[in-house]
């Protein structure tokens, strides 16, 4: 019987995710956030050409510069698993590749701001020159 109904019959009634919303809100709450501070990183990035490990340490050691670097990382990478939460959910058919492949995602971007913010941590308080 099932095979007569069209798609539209199919999904009436079954209701929303309740979730879009949300999910819509912060792709463009990160987009508008990363806009400034991708200005701001790649002005950071020009005003240290062919800069030493002690320049760039000294540069990131100002509390402003480390929490832009911190919240452009931060930013970027939750920015990335929003679009790419929304490419698996869109285009990945096979549930169990779409759930593994969100699991994989999640836990990518979680290592991958939790590594560089390490990192960025170390190369302040530890490597930091000392004046």
């Amino acid at each position: 019987m099932t095979a007569f109904r069209t798609p539209l019959k199919v999904v009436r009634g079954l209701g929303s995710a309740r979730e879009g919303t949300g999910h819509w809100w912060g792709q463009r709450v990160t987009a508008m956030a990363l806009a400034p501070l991708s200005i701001w990183f790649l002005w950071f990035l020009a005003m240290l050409p062919g800069a030493d490990h002690a320049t760039v340490s000294a540069a990131l050691g100002q509390p402003l510069s480390a929490l832009l670097m911190l919240a452009f990382v931060f930013t970027l990478f939750y920015h990335a698993y929003l679009g790419l939460q929304v490419v698996i959910e869109d285009y990945v058919h096979p549930r169990a590749l779409e759930i593994t492949l969100m699991v994989l995602i999640r836990f990518a971007a979680v290592l991958a701001v939790l590594s560089t913010a390490i990192a960025i941590l170390r190369l302040i308080f530890i490597a930091a020159p000392r004046t």
